[in-house]
C-alpha cells in the first residue's frame, strides 16, 4: 500500500498541541502519529469511538479506513494490509475480541504486525455494552490456541492512550507481532488534559523490509540482513513471493505439518523473541513502595482509585505503596518477586473476578500473603472499598 507519513499534515488533522479529549481519541491520535495508515474495523461500545474518529481522521491522513461487515473481518483486513506494508489497526471490545482470536493467532503465527485497541467491558457474551471492566486480560494472553506470548499495554490515563498506542506500533513492528493496548471502558470513555507530543519528540520504529535478492530470501527464519530472531518483512508487490500460512512453516513458508523439528523451531523463535526480552519488555510505575509493608498491583483505571487509597491508609499509619503494570504481557516476574520479598502482603486490585491475581500468586510463590480486590457490575472501585483489603 502506498502511503507517506507526512508529519505537518497528521499535525494540521489532529489540531491544537492540548486538548481535552476521550481516552478513545487519544488512541486514534497516537496511530496517527506513529504512523498508521489502515484502519479496519466493526463500531463496539465503548470503542466504537476509535472507529468513528479513523473514519474522520485517516482520510485526511491519506489513509484508509474501512467498516467491515465484523469483527473476522476487521482483523482479517488488518492482516492484509500489513503484508502490503500498511502500519494498521482495528479497534474494539470484550465479544469482538473473541471473534479476533483466531486470526489474532494466525497474525501471532504469520508474524504479522499489527495493533488491536481492545476497550474492555463487561462480560461474558455481551455483557454490558456501555459499561467498562478489565475482563479481557486472560483473553489475550490465552483466548488463542497454542503456544504463544502476548504483547499488551494497558493505559491508566487519556495521555497514555496516545503515547502507548505510539509505542504499540512500534512494538509491533520491533517483534513482527499483534500487540494489543487493553484500555477499559473507564479509560476510553474518561476525558483528560492530552498533550501532542512535538514530531522530535516522537520515536518511531519502522519495519526491517527484506533487502536480499528474493531467491535467496527466508521470510520466516532469523534475519538476514541483522541479529535477530524476528525476520525481515516481505511486502507484498516488491517481488517477494511468499507463501503466508497458520499452518506450521518452515524457513520458506512452506507448510511442514508433520514435521515435529520445523514445528519446535518455529515456534521457539516465535516464542522466545518476545520471551527472552521480558525484562527490556517491562514497564511498571511504582508509588510509595520503598517502606512499603502492603502492596497494591494494579494496571488500567483500577490505579486510579487505588491511588488514593494509599493516600488514606498512609495517614492512618499502613505503609501501603503501589506497583502499576504499563505493560500487563509478557509478565513482570521478576518484579513480583523481588515485590513479594519486601511486603507482607499483596492486593491485587482488578475489575473482574480475578485474573492477573494468578500470575501474581505464581510468582509471589508463597514469599507473601496475595489477595484479590475484585470489582463487576461496570463499576470502578471506591478508595474506601480497597481498604479493608490492605488492613485485614
Amino acid at each position: 500500500m502506498k502511503y507517506e507519513r507526512d508529519p505537518v499534515r497528521i499535525r494540521r488533522v489532529i489540531g491544537d498541541k492540548v486538548q481535552f479529549v476521550q481516552g478513545d481519541i487519544a488512541i486514534t491520535y497516537g496511530a496517527l502519529l506513529a504512523g498508521c495508515s489502515f484502519f479496519g474495523g466493526y463500531p463496539i461500545t465503548p470503542a466504537s469511538e476509535v472507529a468513528e474518529e479513523m473514519a474522520l481522521l485517516l482520510p485526511r491522513v491519506k489513509g484508509t479506513y474501512i467498516q467491515m461487515e465484523d469483527e473476522i473481518g476487521s482483523i482479517a483486513a488488518v492482516i492484509g494490509a500489513s503484508w502490503g506494508g500498511a502500519k494498521a489497526m482495528t479497534a474494539t471490545s470484550g465479544p469482538g475480541f473473541s471473534l479476533m482470536m483466531e486470526n489474532y493467532g494466525y497474525a501471532i503465527m504469520t508474524e504479522t504486525p499489527c495493533v488491536i485497541a481492545d476497550i474492555q467491558r463487561t462480560g461474558p457474551s455481551t455483557g454490558q455494552p456501555t459499561l467498562g471492566a478489565q475482563g479481557d486480560m486472560m483473553q489475550v494472553r490465552w483466548g488463542t490456541h497454542g503456544d504463544i506470548e502476548a504483547i499488551a499495554l494497558a493505559p491508566s490515563t487519556c495521555q497514555e492512550c496516545l503515547d502507548m498506542t505510539v509505542e504499540a506500533f512500534n512494538l509491533a513492528e520491533k517483534y513482527r507481532h499483534p500487540v494489543c493496548i487493553m484500555a477499559d471502558g473507564e479509560i476510553g470513555h474518561l476525558r483528560e488534559k492530552v498533550v501532542i507530543p512535538e514530531e522530535n519528540e516522537l520515536k518511531l520504529v519502522e519495519r526491517v523490509k527484506a533487502t536480499v535478492e528474493p531467491e535467496k530470501f527466508l521470510p520466516f527464519g532469523p534475519s538476514q540482513s541483522r541479529d535477530s530472531r524476528v525476520p525481515d518483512f516481505p511486502v507484498f508487490g516488491t517481488g517477494y513471493r511468499v507463501y503466508v500460512t497458520g499452518l506450521t512453516h518452515n524457513k520458506l513458508g512452506f507448510p511442514a505439518t508433520d514435521k515435529q523439528r520445523d514445528h519446535e523451531e518455529l515456534i521457539m523463535r516465535i516464542v522466545s523473541k518476545i520471551s527472552d526480552d521480558r525484562e527490556a519488555l517491562t514497564d511498571v510505575e511504582k508509588i510509595q513502595l520503598d517502606d512499603a509493608e502492603v502492596a497494591f498491583v494494579t494496571y488500567g483505571a483500577s490505579a486510579r482509585p487505588t491511588e488514593t487509597a494509599i493516600e488514606l491508609l498512609r495517614k492512618k499509619g499502613v505503609r501501603a505503596g503501589m506497583l502499576r503494570l504499563r505493560h500487563v504481557w509478557p509478565f513482570p516476574r521478576a518484579v513480583i518477586k523481588e515485590l513479594s520479598k519486601k511486603v507482607r502482603r499483596i492486593v491485587v486490585a482488578e475489575m473482574n473476578l480475578g485474573q492477573i491475581v494468578h500470575p501474581v500468586r505464581e510468582w509471589a510463590a508463597g514469599d507473601c500473603e496475595v489477595v484479590l480486590a475484585p470489582k463487576v457490575g461496570g463499576e470502578m472501585h471506591l478508595p474506601q472499598e480497597l481498604i479493608p483489603y490492605a488492613e485485614g
